[in-house]
């Protein structure tokens, strides 16, 4: 929290004196905009002072009046020049204001957003080490029973896969970012596919129902790979949230067209503001030093890019009656049935 509070403050304070010295740039360019003004004021009083001395205005009426109006003209003018210069060199400050001022900002918040990732991946990678230790440590230092060193040796392996998958995500998003990751395409039957990928979930899931509504028969050019890797994101995610006991629905369907997968909770549900934010790099709801649900922020950031390279789009919204809804849509080009 002290870490946070401090952050907040630099914030603020950077904030503050960018403001400030926009604010003197922008005084100083009025003053500067009086300042020529009012040279100009003295320019044209000192030219029809020195217009009385060279031409008589009741003896050469007509030349005064047509230099008098030349001097008038030539002062609106530099009015004119002044104020449009200077609105042209204000409007350039206030864009470039602008500019830096989103740049310093993003930049900020993914700052931010990269602290919280480190904090979420060292608590992550922390957790699983731990248990591996202690139960490589368990059966050096104890005589157990065959059933018992299998379970140990059993949770070990569970705790080191979950190691290795944070290891590929981590890499997957930075292949991804660089587009040095190229898919591996081929015509599967996705239904097929979804329904070995949820049994799977469902026998490593234990604390929730994975249920599965899935049309039959449907072929898709993908890369079974990833495509894996969506539907474990989005399932897991799920978990973390939503109630144990609950149940958490894996659904394709085809509609207007367009195939669809969904993966459904009944836990709190995703805040209207927070939807659009959820599938930015490192990005996770709430605070760090508060937040119960594990994570690292890239399962969904991943999840949105796999999905778009594969031609698709994937959206967040409510479940009804409680819950979120996570809901992929392809174009009905990439789908054939059989």
């Amino acid at each position: 929290m002290r870490k946070l509070f401090h952050k907040m403050q630099e914030g603020k304070s950077v904030s503050f004196i960018y403001f400030l010295v926009l604010a003197y740039t922008i005084l100083a360019l009025v003053w500067w905009g009086i300042l020529l003004f009012r040279q100009s004021e003295h320019i044209a009083n000192f030219e029809k002072q020195n217009l009385s001395l060279r031409v008589d205005s009741l003896a050469q009426p007509i030349e005064h009046q047509l230099e008098m109006q030349r001097i008038e003209k030539e002062a609106q003018f530099r009015s004119f020049m002044y104020f449009g210069e200077g609105s042209i060199f204000l409007l350039v400050i206030l864009l470039g204001a602008l500019f830096v001022y989103r740049a310093v900002w993003k930049h900020m918040k993914l700052t931010r957003q990269q602290q919280n990732f480190m904090m979420a991946v060292t608590h992550e990678l922390k957790s699983p080490i731990a248990a591996a230790k202690l139960n490589l440590e368990t059966i050096r230092k104890h005589r157990l029973d065959e059933t018992k060193q299998l379970r140990l040796i059993d949770n070990t392996i569970r705790e080191t896969n979950r190691l290795d998958q944070m290891c590929n995500n981590i890499l997957l998003a930075a292949q991804l970012e660089t587009h040095r990751y190229r898919l591996f395409k081929e015509q599967v039957d996705l239904s097929a596919l979804l329904e070995v990928w949820v049994k799977e979930l469902q026998d490593r899931i234990t604390t929730h129902t994975v249920k599965a509504i899935i049309l039959p028969h449907v072929w898709f050019t993908c890369d079974k790979f990833m495509l894996q890797m969506v539907l474990s994101n989005l399932v897991e995610n799920a978990v973390k949230y939503a109630p144990k006991e609950t149940v958490i629905t894996v659904k394709l369907y085809e509609k207007d067209h367009q195939l669809k997968l969904q993966v459904a909770d009944e836990g709190p549900g995703v805040p209207q503001e927070e939807r659009a934010k959820i599938f930015l790099k490192f990005y996770r709801i709430g605070n760090e030093n508060t937040r119960k649900a594990k994570g690292s922020g890239l399962g969904l950031f991943l999840t949105q890019k796999i999905v778009e390279q594969h031609g698709g789009a994937i959206v967040v919204k409510e479940n009804i009656p409680a819950g979120a809804c996570f809901e992929i849509t392809w174009p009905e080009y990439s789908i054939q049935t059989a």
